[in-house]
C-alpha cells in the first residue's frame, strides 16, 4: 500500500452539499423558456461533459446576449442561495479534515468561482484546514483539463505519485487522472448512477472515505480511532 503526503479535494459535491442548490438555479432559470432541466441532463451536461444547458437556448433561435444575461443571473441566484443556506458541510468531514491534518498537506481545486467557495463555507470551519484553496480564477482551463490539480501539486511541492485527489464527477475524475493523480470518488445523491470507470476507487459515505484515507496516510493507527467515534 502506498504512502500518500498530500490530498486535493474537489469543493462542491465532496466538502460542501451545494450542488443541488446549482441544479435548481439553473432549472429555475431555463423553465421560462419551457426547458425543464432534469437531473440526470444536469449531471451529464454540467457534470460530466462540461458543456451545460446553454445549447438548449441556441437551439431555440435565442442570442448569445441572451445566454450572456442569464449567466450571470445564475451567478446572483446561486449566490443568494447559499447565502440563504446553512449547514453545508458534508457530515463527518470536519472530523476527517481534523484527523488527516497534521499528517499531510492539503488543498482544494475547485471549479467554483471564489465568491461561491467563500459562501459556502460561510459557516463552515472546514477552510482553516487547507494549505490553499484554488477556485476558477486561479487556473487557465477548468475542469476536466488538469490545470487545477497539476498547479494544486505545485503548490503542495509533492509528485503526483504521493497524492490523491477526492472528487464526485467524471470531469473532475479525468482532470484528475490527466494529472496523474490516483482519484477516490465519493458517492453522492447526484452520482449515484455513474460507474466512474477510471477511480481508485469509490466510496458510498465519508465514513468510508476515512478508512480508505486513513490506509493511506502516515500516522494512520492515530487517526483511524480519531474517526471511529466521530463520523
Amino acid at each position: 500500500m502506498k504512502t500518500i503526503r498530500g490530498v486535493l479535494w474537489d469543493n462542491d459535491g465532496v466538502l460542501v452539499n451545494t450542488e443541488q442548490l446549482f441544479y435548481e438555479s439553473n432549472r429555475d432559470l431555463l423553465l421560462p423558456y419551457g426547458i425543464d432541466l432534469t437531473p440526470k441532463q444536469f449531471f451529464d451536461w454540467f457534470l460530466d461533459n462540461n458543456y451545460g444547458a446553454w445549447h438548449l437556448l441556441l437551439g431555440q433561435g435565442h442570442e448569445m446576449e441572451l445566454v450572456d444575461r442569464l449567466r450571470l443571473e445564475r451567478k446572483q441566484l446561486f449566490g443568494e442561495r447559499l447565502r440563504q443556506a446553512r449547514q453545508l458541510a458534508m457530515p463527518g468531514m470536519g472530523n476527517l479534515l481534523d484527523a488527516l491534518r497534521p499528517h499531510v498537506g492539503m488543498g482544494v481545486v475547485t471549479s467554483a468561482y471564489r465568491e461561491h467557495f467563500e459562501l459556502s463555507h460561510a459557516h463552515s470551519r472546514l477552510r482553516e484546514q487547507f494549505d490553499f484553496v484554488l477556485t476558477r480564477e486561479s487556473y487557465a482551463a477548468s475542469k476536466p483539463a488538469p490545470d487545477g490539480y497539476l498547479l494544486g501539486l505545485q503548490r503542495l511541492g509533492l509528485a503526483a505519485e504521493v497524492c490523491v485527489a477526492v472528487e464526485d464527477a467524471p470531469r473532475g475524475l479525468r482532470a484528475a487522472n490527466a494529472a496523474g493523480l490516483e482519484c477516490i470518488i465519493l458517492r453522492n445523491h447526484m452520482n449515484r448512477h455513474h460507474a466512474f470507470d477510471g477511480a481508485f476507487c469509490v466510496v458510498e459515505s465519508v465514513a468510508e472515505l476515512a478508512e480508505v484515507l486513513a490506509s493511506f496516510v502516515p500516522g494512520a493507527a492515530k487517526v483511524a480511532p480519531q474517526l471511529e467515534c466521530t463520523l
